[in-house]
């Protein structure tokens, strides 16, 4: 009898159907205040879904409840159309999750430690587990280093080789808690592509994160977490456009340009060499009638109009609140 027959019924929701779902999740710590607050969330299948907040937002509890590691004080939550956490047997071999760092054994090379992470599932095929190792290491970027002991790895590294863990077989669902902790630019670009070809093959990625561009440049959907309660879900281009965006203007005479707009109640304001920028004004202000304006008071205008609201601006209308947005 082989592995394969061994294996876990296939879980299916469908190809419409949420692959994550959670009514009314809530958790609560010794005290009472709660870590998660009555989470509605809803992560579409063959997404790259972006768990967006600040550090202490509940991002982590959240995830922890979904894999089956700590149980709700309230509500439910559903992977792969399956409740979790008593269905987490028959769930967790389709979902490769790398939470909260990955945990290793330093005295091992990152080759021994896949091998041992794979000989510890019972569903995996002991025929390809070198094979496989070797395809998830060449993955992250890890290939040469391989053979070093895992207690020399960087942060990075260590990032980098929990992801191969979690790559080890295809999975349905792959979560990534701040998959890019550690790494230099380079190495946040190599796990987005990275990000971006698993969604290409049909895995949902759901990633964690506090960095908004990271968010921004590689899912499409996303939503918004703070203080333990969700503000808002849905497409990223849709959370961004619901911001009025910036009044952006190019111009060699920025000051005049400035003082003009502030005569005509524009707030906000920011000066960077030629470039000026305001606060959208309301639907009742003519943009044609401020450029003319600008103009008549003699500022040389060489670009006007509103740039599109990004993730960052659309945090901030949420929130009230600025964003650690490099982390």
């Amino acid at each position: 009898m082989t592995d394969t027959a061994a294996a876990p019924p296939r879980t299916d929701p469908g190809p419409t159907a949420p692959v994550i779902e959670t009514r009314g999740l809530t958790k609560r710590y010794r005290g009472g205040q709660p870590a998660v607050d009555g989470l509605d969330l809803t992560v579409p299948g063959g997404s790259v879904f972006g768990f967006l907040g600040p550090n202490g937002s509940g991002k982590t509890t959240t995830i922890r409840m979904l894999m089956g590691l700590i149980d709700p004080t309230s509500g439910t939550a559903s992977v792969l159309g399956r409740p979790m956490p008593q269905a987490a047997r028959t769930v967790l071999p389709e979902v490769g999750a790398l939470i909260e760092g990955p945990a290793l054994y330093g005295y091992l090379s990152g080759r021994d430690n896949l091998l041992r992470y794979d000989r510890a599932d019972p569903t995996a095929d002991p025929r390809t587990r070198r094979a496989r190792v070797a395809h998830a290491l060449d993955r992250v970027g890890l290939a040469a280093a391989s053979g070093k002991k895992a207690k020399a790895y960087s942060l990075g590294m260590k990032q980098r080789l929990g992801l191969a863990a979690a790559l080890l077989r295809p999975r349905r669902l792959l979560v990534l808690d701040e998959p890019t902790n550690g790494l230099d630019p380079q190495g946040m670009r190599e796990i987005r592509s990275l990000v971006r070809e698993l969604a290409a093959e049909g895995t949902t990625v759901f990633l964690s994160s506090h960095l908004l561009d990271e968010i921004e440049q590689v899912c499409t959907y996303a939503a918004v977490m703070a203080r333990g309660r969700l503000l808002a879900q849905g497409p990223v281009a849709e959370l961004a456009a619901r911001t009025r965006g910036r009044l952006a203007v190019t111009t060699p005479d920025a000051a005049e340009a400035a003082r003009i707009l502030d005569g005509h109640g524009l707030t906000g304001l920011s000066v960077a060499g030629d470039r000026l920028t305001a606060d959208a004004p309301p639907a009742t202000v003519d943009l044609a009638d401020l450029n003319a304006a600008l103009v008549g008071g003699g500022v040389r205008v060489r670009w006007f109009g509103i740039e599109g609201g990004s993730l960052e601006d659309a945090f901030v209308a949420l929130t009230g609140e600025g964003f650690d947005v490099a982390g």
